[in-house]
């Protein structure tokens, strides 16, 4: 430890003994001084008499969303809540605020510090009590009055906060336990502190502005500082910031602002890699991250607070990030799926992904970032820009970017985009495990999704549940990725919920774009680990006619057993079958054909398996798997094409260097691998190229090599992209 971790983790340890003791007083540790010259309040994201304009909008222009909110709030008053990937999950008449009804466990009401939170046996699935805790289901019942005047739910909204201020005094229960929790609920009562104002609730805003100071003094004195320095620490950072800012009649409320500014201004220089990529490499956190800078910026914004230049580059980074991965209607789903949200916790699915984006579009005038977003305003960003942000939206144009391959290098994020004969983009996880002991990244080195259309065609499962006891390590195991396994095992090993033992290093080989195709070549050593180490490499080549090519290779020396996984998206199922090919078609004629190499010692076969649409939530989907128990070094290639391609054919030709050739559609080809490296020839071509692709198109011929290689075919030099005529003999 650093001598300031030293002193950070003892003055905590301190202040939460003090706490107890004062509370064993009868003094309250959280109560908050008011200063004798009380500076006027900061501005929100919006007036009070903007709240009419702001949702005559939001029914006008999103109906749907309107009526869920109302929806929402008649099931909250029923008291049966929907929370992460739950359904009407109950916590009794007479709401228990400790308790968690998925497993039915309940956590001890005894000091906050002493409790377990992690132990399931002791508390359940911690996460399910908190995400009620965070109340933002009251910011739902004040959104829901302003769109239906019911006067229930405030009725409601009252109720069940006094109820929480009974049920858990300070220093005792759970719902004290995280900062980051503190700071979601603190917030929740500034948006219906704001939400509410001028609307006859003078009272109850009394008491809940000194509730607001309370929470932000106890998270002044537990900043994750050490605990968990990532969205833990921002989000605590933003909840202090807003405090600070719009509550000046606090005493401690100037030093809360300044802060929380400087903190959020830290992490947006330490979290963000420089690709604009977050670093737990996690694209739900990801978009977590972003939304807290999204709100942090708009609010200084308001308030006439300088942000820096770089701050406001880390955030449109961020955004840009979000959109190259997400060229094909949707973002990938690498990492965990956390199931909250920043603002409203109902639109926590990979559709929802690219909501900051409606938002970025606006802070940053990008016409682009406004068409990734669909063209809409979200109910959130309404509330956030304000009616001169939703003017300014309105008057933004929409342009969506041609398709591009793109490269992110700090994350190893590569994105192979195509748009024939559909958008599509198929995403490769080729970056490090994570920040630090890489708690929210998956055992998923080398996976790759397929998007196409706004929908995952191959994808990563999600999270489900980060309790061990429930499919933990199920859901972040290799064997739930599109990439390869080894003997049964991950290819990092799992430490407890959040933590991994040795974790794989990914190195890039190859990433080469060109008009015709992308080639990417990379490898990892996630299990040189074993008695017999094996190294991963694989190779995925995508045409931009929407052929997919991915070779597997497994260098070692012994005997191994091997997987390769494929994980079809929600709704595609076995359609048809050939005897090296088969077909996974949706409902909506959307379809994936998968052709491989003749191999007896490869087998395929269809699993059922799940899919988790959100934290706590599943789904089956199918699963293609091939697997084999061979020595090494040993290799499987299989190659993918949208459509049902009833001719697809691959096949792999005898000698050296390694030939594939496939046939299918309007597509036919030979793709040649070197490994070794240096010169080699085959049927009278002789280069040094590590790899070679020829053939036709649509009955037009093409050819692809690296700039750099030596190729010469029948003695003669070949330079372009056009194959000789004769070459074009081997194809038949």
């Amino acid at each position: 430890m650093s001598a300031h971790e030293v002193w950070v983790r003892t003055a905590q340890e301190m202040n939460k003994r003090v706490d107890a003791a004062c509370a064993k007083l009868g003094f309250s540790p959280l109560k908050q001084p008011v200063t004798r010259a009380p500076k006027p309040p900061g501005r929100f994201f919006f007036d009070s008499n903007d709240v009419p304009v702001l949702i005559e909008r939001i029914r006008a222009t999103l109906p749907e969303d309107a009526g869920r909110i109302v929806r929402d709030a008649e099931r909250i008053c029923e008291r049966r809540f929907d929370l992460l990937g739950y359904e009407g999950l109950d916590f009794g008449r007479e709401i228990d605020w400790h308790f968690d009804p998925v497993n039915n466990r309940r956590a001890p009401r005894t000091l906050w510090f002493r409790i377990p939170f992690l132990d399931f046996d002791t508390v359940g699935d911690h996460k399910v009590i908190w995400e009620l805790n965070r109340h933002q289901h009251l910011v739902t019942l004040a959104r829901a009055f302003l769109l239906a005047g019911e006067t229930r739910y405030l009725e409601e909204l009252q109720a069940q906060w006094h109820s929480w201020q009974s049920a858990n005094p300070y220093p005792y229960g759970i719902n004290w336990a995280s900062s980051l929790e503190v700071a979601f609920r603190c917030l929740s009562w500034i948006w219906i502190d704001h939400l509410l104002a001028g609307r006859g609730l003078d009272k109850f805003r009394a008491v809940l502005a000194p509730a607001i100071a309370g929470h932000a003094r106890y998270i002044a004195k537990y900043l994750s500082y050490y605990f968990a320095p990532n969205t833990h620490l921002l989000g605590e950072a933003v909840a202090l910031y807003f405090a600070g800012t719009l509550y000046p009649q606090f005493a401690a409320a100037a030093r809360w602002r300044r802060l929380g500014w400087r903190i959020v201004q830290n992490e947006a220089a330490r979290q963000v890699l420089p690709d604009g990529a977050h670093f737990e490499q996690s694209t739900y956190y990801h978009v977590y991250a972003l939304d807290m800078f999204l709100h942090a910026r708009l609010l200084a914004a308001r308030n006439c607070e300088e942000a820096p230049s770089e701050f406001d580059a880390v955030i449109e980074r961020m955004a840009e990030a979000l959109r190259a991965q997400s060229q094909a209607g949707a973002a990938p789903r690498f990492g965990d799926d956390d199931g909250g949200r920043w603002f409203d916790p109902r639109r926590n699915r990979t559709e929802h992904m690219l909501d900051p984006l409606a938002t970025a579009a606006v802070v940053f005038h990008r016409p682009d970032f406004k068409a990734a977003a669909g063209g809409v305003l979200r109910d959130e960003s309404i509330w956030l820009l304000g009616p001169e942000g939703v003017e300014e939206f309105d008057r933004l144009p929409s342009e969506l970017r041609p398709p591009a391959s793109t490269r992110c290098a700090a994350s190893g994020v590569y994105c192979l985009a195509a748009s024939q004969p559909l958008l599509r983009t198929v995403i490769v996880d080729a970056g490090p495990h994570g920040y630090g002991s890489g708690g929210h990244g998956h055992a998923d080195a080398l996976s790759l999704q397929w998007i196409a259309q706004g929908r995952h065609w191959l994808t990563d499962p999600g999270a489900f549940c980060y309790s061990l006891p429930r499919g933990r390590n199920r859901f972040r195991g290799t064997a739930a990725h599109n990439t390869l396994e080894v003997d049964g095992l991950d290819q990092a090993e799992p430490a407890g919920p959040f933590n991994w033992g040795a974790k794989p290093a990914t190195r890039l080989e190859r990433w080469l774009t060109s008009p015709l195709a992308d080639v990417f070549t990379a490898s990892h050593d996630g299990y040189s680990r074993l008695s017999d180490p094996v190294i991963h490499r694989r190779w995925v080549i995508s045409w931009k006619t929407g052929l997919l090519l991915v070779r597997d290779v497994a260098l070692g020396r012994a005997a191994h057993d091997l997987a390769i996984h494929w994980r079809l998206g929600p709704g595609f199922a076995p359609s048809r079958e050939w005897p090296r090919a088969r077909t996974f078609a949706a409902p909506d004629g959307a379809a994936l054909t998968f052709a491989w190499a003749e191999d007896s010692a490869w087998t395929a076969e269809i699993l059922e398996s799940e899919w988790s649409p959100a934290y706590g939530a599943s789904v089956p989907v199918f699963v293609l798997r091939y697997r084999a128990r061979v020595p090494l070094p040993a290799e499987f290639t299989v190659a993918l094409s949208p459509g049902e391609r009833e001719n697809a054919a691959l096949e792999r030709l005898p000698g050296a260097p390694v030939v594939y050739r496939y046939r299918g559609g309007a597509d036919t080809l030979l793709i040649l691998f070197q490994d070794g490296g240096g010169p080699w020839e085959w049927e009278g071509w002789e280069s040094d190229a590590p790899f070679l692709c020829f053939g036709r198109h649509a009955g037009e011929p093409w050819l692809l090599a690296p700039d750099s290689a030596r190729l010469r075919f029948e003695g003669r030099e070949v330079r372009g992209p056009i194959p000789p005529a004769s070459a074009l003999a081997a194809l038949e």
